[in-house]
């Protein structure tokens, strides 16, 4: 039976569907429809999407580019789904990524497919450096988000999310993040428990961070905390795994959002927007002496889901020129501007504006937690889709797409200020 365009509607998913489901408690309606930095529901309402499918949509919903490839592709009955055989758009994609991506910026990288998620790729990216070190520990850092599965949990800050696993997290030991100390304390106690042989702590395998936490709170670490890291992990010989999943494919500005630290990782790992389309997909590149695998080591049924991919060549498109990265630059200009003038206006939040690129946030302060909740529930009502973020859903976290204009990144602040100051206001 189809669903009807009335709000009670939504009494299909809370009668059949998991008690899990949380977006659609965000968000309490149906949608239809969507294009760019818009989607309706089944009412006509029109939203301005700052979520962008947690980060998955960068070039926006629909892509009229994308969209064309994987429609031509499909009535050619090209291969949909070939596990990790060879196809000839997996090829393409392969000669693109290296052409575009990776010898542009001097990164010389083995890509692996593992299973389309952004879990699957950090999964793959601990099993690797494990058995390339012979070591099992593998350190991570407080507020850290890196995934749902055991192994990915394991690396992961949130206690509710660590306590659904129902198991012993173990061989993972959680520091402190650049932001979480002052004064640069983080470092010195990291180099303290590595340098210490009465730590406790066996020598890692691994490093794995964000250069941004987002679900952690919008933290942003500092380039100088970031090259520290790389050094540590050189002296010990530790790999560094940066998850990119959420804050690459151009989100912080760039490309990758290490680039501007200057720093090479021996893994990285890649999802969300790497197939531009929102279809799964996910990559782990690894410096070829760490490629260290037998084949079929790591595999997954789907992670040949050339839909994907067909998508994903297309959206390297974007980045064969400065263009679209300088574009990127001057609305997240914007973005930090205004962020920052609303932190200023209105006090009562007690807010700081955080992070890079066009991955930020309005941290609300201590004891006002239930503002950030507030104030995006309000804004979906007057049409604006943004989610919170942080170990206490304290953040107001802007996730827009990329490919945004000047006139809806606009439009769209000002709902999100419309609804912050109703919220101080009651």
């Amino acid at each position: 039976m189809l669903l009807t365009n009335e709000r009670n509607s939504m009494k299909t998913f809370e009668n059949y569907e998991s008690q899990v489901r949380s977006y659609s408690r965000s968000f309490p309606t149906v949608f239809k429809k969507a294009k760019g930095y818009k989607i309706w529901d089944t009412d006509g309402k029109e939203y301005i999407d700052f979520f962008a499918g947690a980060g998955a949509l960068n070039y926006g919903h629909n892509n009229e580019k994308m969209k064309q490839k994987i429609i031509d592709y499909i009535l050619e009955d090209g291969i949909s789904h070939s596990l990790d055989m060879g196809t000839v758009v997996r090829g393409n994609f392969l000669k693109k990524f290296n052409e575009v991506i990776l010898e542009p910026r001097g990164l010389d990288y083995k890509v692996m497919f593992p299973g389309p998620t952004g879990t699957n790729t950090v999964e793959s990216a601990l099993k690797i450096a494990r058995k390339t070190t012979g070591r099992q520990n593998i350190i991570s850092f407080t507020n850290a988000f890196h995934g749902m599965t055991l192994g990915s949990l394991s690396v992961t800050g949130n206690e509710a999310l660590r306590r659904g696993a129902g198991v012993a997290l173990n061989n993972t030991v959680s520091m402190p993040y650049d932001t979480f100390l002052d004064d640069n304390q983080s470092i010195r106690y990291l180099k303290r428990f590595l340098e210490d042989t009465g730590s406790g702590m066996d020598l890692p395998a691994a490093i794995i961070l964000e250069t941004v936490q987002g679900e952690g709170g919008i933290n942003a670490a500092s380039f100088e905390w970031l090259q520290e890291i790389e050094k540590l992990c050189r002296r010990y010989e530790m790999l560094l795994i940066i998850d990119d999943v959420q804050a690459g494919c151009g989100r912080t500005g760039t490309f990758f959002s290490f680039e501007p630290a200057g720093i090479t990782p021996d893994i990285v790992c890649l999802s969300k927007s790497i197939s531009g389309y929102g279809l799964p997909m996910a990559l782990t590149l690894i410096k070829p002496e760490y490629d260290t695998w037998k084949p079929g080591e790591h595999n997954g049924t789907f992670r040949g889901n050339n839909l994907a991919i067909v998508a994903a060549t297309e959206a390297l498109s974007y980045w064969e020129t400065k263009t679209f990265a300088e574009s990127v630059q001057e609305k997240a200009q914007i973005l930090k501007m205004r962020f920052e003038k609303i932190v200023e206006d209105y006090p009562e939040l007690k807010a700081d504006a955080r992070g890079r690129g066009f991955m930020r946030g309005i941290a609300c302060g201590e004891g006002k937690e239930q503002y950030a909740s507030k104030i995006c529930a309000k804004a979906f009502e007057k049409g604006l889709i943004v989610e919170t973020s942080g170990p206490s859903d304290e953040v107001v976290k802007f996730l827009g797409s990329l490919t945004i204009d000047e006139e809806g990144l606009r439009k769209g602040l000002d709902i999100l200020e419309e609804a912050i100051e109703e919220v101080v206001k009651q």
